[in-house]
């Protein structure tokens, strides 16, 4: 069987949140989202000039961290410099970085993990602020039979999905603490994901750095490993699918700190 009968058998589970004004914006990405009409088919409608067809188009303003997206290299700097030592100074520009921009990122494409925590501790939704720890990364894909290996696209279920509508709860979701992400790095994936607004445990500070979202140093700065917030993991973690086909395409907006994504799971069909 070949690529395309293949790819042509799997069954997709598509891993993007939905966009819309109201949807759950960190308070550094704020306003976040806005789409309006700006040319209705009411506009163009002329039959005796152009026949039976009509045009509409919109305006999009969006902040690159709103919505399913993923974070460039340049999103994140320790000390002021960022992925492989390259200083801030040299590289920030009005109009974006010349360094590690959202158009360096590569699709990804390859094997993915989900390490559905939530289940694992048989919750719909973990505690409110709970963080991760690796002990909880590296027990879930012990009892799910799961390796993370290096090259992966690891994803962690929180339960928070179903949040999405509503804010308040969704910026108070379970991440990933100090220590797993150690552990996710250590694996040397090519990058992670989460069901929540930040990957990290957006209430921990590492008592080491005294660093609020630790890992997006850990991995972004120290590591080069990107994230992806804002998944929508619920129908693949109920379907029961723990290792998949992943495929993430992020937009090539240069010099931009990230880009939205649609990120999807293949599972070969049965």
């Amino acid at each position: 069987m070949g690529l395309i009968d293949q790819i042509g058998r799997a069954r997709i589970f598509d891993l993007e949140q939905p966009r819309f004004a109201g949807m759950p914006i960190h308070p550094a990405h704020k306003p976040g989202y806005f789409y309006a009409l700006h040319r209705r088919h009411r506009d163009s409608y002329s039959p005796e000039k152009h026949g039976p067809r009509s045009g509409a188009s919109g305006v999009l303003t969006m902040m690159e961290h709103s919505g399913t997206h993923i974070d460039a290299l340049c999103h994140q700097a320790c000390d002021l410099t960022l992925f492989g030592g390259v200083r801030v100074d040299e590289v920030e520009r009005s109009d974006g970085y010349t360094a590690h921009g959202a158009e360096t990122m590569r699709p990804l494409l390859g094997r993915g993990v989900l390490l559905d925590v939530a289940g694992w501790q048989k919750v719909d939704a973990l505690p409110l602020n709970y963080a991760i720890t690796a002990e909880d990364l590296d027990g879930c894909a012990r009892a799910e039979g799961v390796a993370v290996k290096p090259g992966d696209v690891l994803l962690v279920r929180t339960g928070y999905g179903t949040r999405w509508a509503d804010e308040a709860t969704y910026l108070n979701a379970a991440g990933v603490s100090t220590s797993g992400n150690v552990w996710a790095a250590d694996k040397r994936v090519a990058a992670v994901g989460a069901d929540n607004m930040a990957w990290d445990s957006m209430h921990e500070r590492d008592p080491r750095t005294n660093m609020m979202l630790f890992g997006h140093v850990h991995l972004l700065v120290k590591h080069g490993i990107h994230i992806i917030e804002n998944l929508n993991l619920e129908e693949l973690a109920a379907a029961g699918h723990r290792e998949f086909c992943f495929v993430g395409v992020p937009l090539k907006f240069r010099g931009a700190t990230g880009s939205p994504i649609r990120p999807l799971a293949l599972i070969e069909a049965q």
